[in-house]
């Protein structure tokens, strides 16, 4: 399949409530409104393709931005792709769930992630954070180093009611993440969870929300979900 025939396919696919769900959420035209299920069986007939991925990122269109991610190969970018797509990545549904789930399929994933952390930009920080979330909840503990992570709890711990919003809440995911699937640290999470306490997120438009990493943490320890670790990042 070429740009064209996808286009048309997601176009297909769209649906007007879930476009409606993505602007609320800070989807900007042009979008169609896919559901990421329904983007498999397109994804079963294309499979890998970064020479694909790339053009479909570089529309803008929001869809086509989420399928990149989708059918790209991460192991095939560099340092500058990753930068190119953080920088297209105007909102958290594609600098987390596109840009640093990509991002942690590729042995470069700390070093572009520790890059972005200390940026400064909500987005990349967003971004950095969650993508050690990605890692986190799909690598086996020996893949890290404990201080270093044990470092990041406390710049957590320390820095966190003071971030930009949308970086509130992937460092509060992180703190959750390290909670629940980085055994070593299982303790230190949970201490640093208290010590912070609910956090206060304002949206745009929408009532505030408040983040508690420790209840979410409970409630994973309750289902017996402590060590957790997912197959695959991607779906």
């Amino acid at each position: 399949m070429n740009l064209e025939t996808v286009m048309q396919e997601l176009e297909a696919l769209g649906k007007e409530r879930l476009k409606k769900m993505y602007m609320s959420n800070g989807a900007l035209e042009p979008l169609f409104g896919v559901a990421t299920g329904e983007m498999k069986p397109l994804f079963r007939q294309i499979k890998i393709n970064q020479p694909l991925a790339e053009q479909l990122y570089a529309t803008g269109n929001y869809d086509a931005m989420y399928f990149a991610g989708i059918i790209a190969d991460p192991k095939a970018m560099t340092h500058a792709d990753f930068e190119r797509w953080i920088e297209g990545a105007y909102f958290y549904m594609l600098s987390d769930y596109v840009v640093a789930v990509t991002l942690a399929e590729t042995d470069i994933a700390q070093e572009v992630a520790d890059k972005w952390i200390a940026s400064g930009d909500e987005l990349r920080m967003s971004a950095g954070w969650s993508c050690y979330c990605w890692l986190l909840g799909s690598q086996p503990d020996s893949k890290f180093a404990e201080s270093k992570l044990a470092g990041m709890l406390e710049t957590v711990k320390n820095t966190i009611h003071e971030a930009p919003e949308r970086t509130k809440s992937a460092m509060n995911n992180f703190i959750y993440t390290v909670g629940i699937s980085y055994m070593p640290l299982h303790a230190q999470a949970v201490e640093a969870a208290k010590a912070v306490g609910p956090v206060e997120m304002k949206r745009e438009n929408k009532k505030n929300t408040f983040l508690n990493a420790t209840e979410t943490i409970q409630k994973s320890l309750d289902r017996g979900q402590l060590g957790f670790k997912r197959k695959y990042v991607r779906c």
